[in-house]
């Protein structure tokens, strides 16, 4: 049985090994890749979380026109919104501050749109 599970793991590496090798990304069903780049917040102020849950702690408090710079769009199934995580730098006092940020507050006129939901299975 640990030599089966060794031979999958294995096999597993190996064909994520050829994705990235081959120029592919492989995700998880809950995240996506995305290019790192930079926008600002919309909203007034919105809280920046450790995990992608309302219900998770808060880091920070990032306000309107602040900048954040994105690596990763995160979807929560259970609560159907998309997050985004990356860097906010405040303007008011220029803290840094990373975690996840509610993807409408940090994508003020859908210069890049989140991509579509994996679909349940």
């Amino acid at each position: 049985m640990i030599v089966r599970h060794r031979v999958k793991r294995a096999v597993v590496a190996s064909a994520l090994g050829l994705a990235v090798a081959s120029g592919g990304i492989a995700t998880a069903s809950t995240a996506q890749a995305a290019d790192t780049g930079t926008d600002t917040i919309s909203c007034s102020a919105v809280k920046v979380h450790q995990s992608y849950s309302k219900g998770s702690t808060t880091v920070g408090i990032a306000y309107k026109g602040d900048k954040i710079a994105y690596k990763q769009w995160v979807y929560q199934r259970a609560a159907k919104t998309w997050w985004v995580h990356g860097t906010v730098t405040r303007k008011s006092d220029h803290k840094k501050i990373s975690g996840y940020v509610v993807y409408q507050c940090a994508n003020p006129y859908n210069t890049w749109p989140a991509p579509t939901p994996p679909i349940p299975k």
